[in-house]
């Protein structure tokens, strides 16, 4: 087990080895994660400072755009620099400290939108119960599962790597540092752990992706008998949260519910779950809920007439 300290960092070969196209790239993925911490801090800002926002749905969703900040900036800041560095390289304490809250935030994003759907579906369901059964000490609870669950299973993940002997190659052929590329480096027979990495994330996205989307399809059979205007309603916010669920889950069950080898499109999936999701994210939901839209424009007019005085 010593012999983990023979390699003290890791060397990324970054998305592409041309120069022209990091330079490119630095270009548009800088200006994707501005826009991933703006428009996730608005939603945030806007359910905080709006009282028409006050359900727990708005609760859960300020907490699901911090997530996203969060998670994005666990890999985005360092890709960003990387694409301008000749050499990319992190310590083998920064590449642990980077697997733990990838998949941290990646957990609790999962639960938290088990937790919304939840919510979705006691509102469809339960309507007269609705604010009894989801008071605020129930949302505080559930949140709170949220990050407690999503610490549980990244520290799982964390602990069936970091013992790994990685005596040898340091060169990973990514943009940031995952379970399976580390796999792919140590220089023991990692099968066993493989299998248990599979289990513990490709299972628990498998399982909570079907859930969900068993959850969504009962509400959405149950709105059927609803008036027009419920009915409108509760097809757009689902419609929200189906979409998102799909973007998020479709990818990641990709990456983790496969033995552990790597493949070329690996990068450009992984650029999709780690960048693009958490960019949708307040698009989708601004856009399609008309709530939301009116809270921020709302927002927009109290600002200018602050700026005004």
């Amino acid at each position: 087990m010593a012999s983990i300290h023979n390699v003290t960092e890791f060397i990324f070969l970054g998305l592409s080895p041309n120069q022209k196209v990091q330079k490119v790239c630095f270009v548009i993925f800088l200006l994707l994660y501005i826009a991933i911490v703006l428009g996730n801090f608005l939603i945030v800002f806007t359910v905080m400072t709006s009282k028409s926002l006050g359900s727990p749905m708005y609760f859960f969703l300020s907490y699901l755009s911090f997530v996203e900040i969060c998670y994005a900036s666990t890999t985005t800041p360092k890709l960003i620099l990387g694409l301008l560095a000749e050499r990319k390289a992190i310590s083998l304490w920064g590449c642990m400290s980077q697997v733990f809250f990838i998949h941290f935030f990646a957990g609790t994003e999962i639960f938290l939108l088990s937790v919304m759907a939840y919510d979705r579906y006691v509102a469809i369901f339960k309507p007269l119960s609705y604010t009894t059964i989801m008071n605020w000490q129930v949302c505080s609870f559930l949140v709170g599962i949220a990050w407690v669950g999503a610490f549980v299973h990244s520290l799982s993940q964390i602990l069936l790597i970091f013992h790994l002997p990685f005596c040898g190659p340091n060169v990973i052929d990514h943009y940031f540092c995952d379970v399976f590329p580390l796999l792919n480096l140590a220089c023991s027979d990692t099968f066993l752990i493989g299998v248990l990495i599979i289990a513990n994330g490709g299972s628990l996205s498998v399982i909570s992706f079907i859930v969900l989307l068993a959850s969504y399809v009962a509400i959405l059979l149950h709105v059927r008998t609803q008036t027009p205007e419920g009915r409108r309603k509760a097809l757009s916010t689902c419609g929200s949260h189906i979409t998102v669920v799909t973007l998020f889950f479709a990818p990641c069950i990709f990456i983790y519910l496969r033995p552990s080898t790597t493949l070329p499109v690996d990068k450009m999936v992984a650029v999709f779950y780690t960048v693009i999701t958490p960019l949708l994210n307040p698009v989708i939901y601004s856009l399609r809920n008309a709530e939301v839209k009116k809270a921020m424009k709302r927002l927009w007019i109290r600002t200018m007439k602050v700026e005004e005085r």
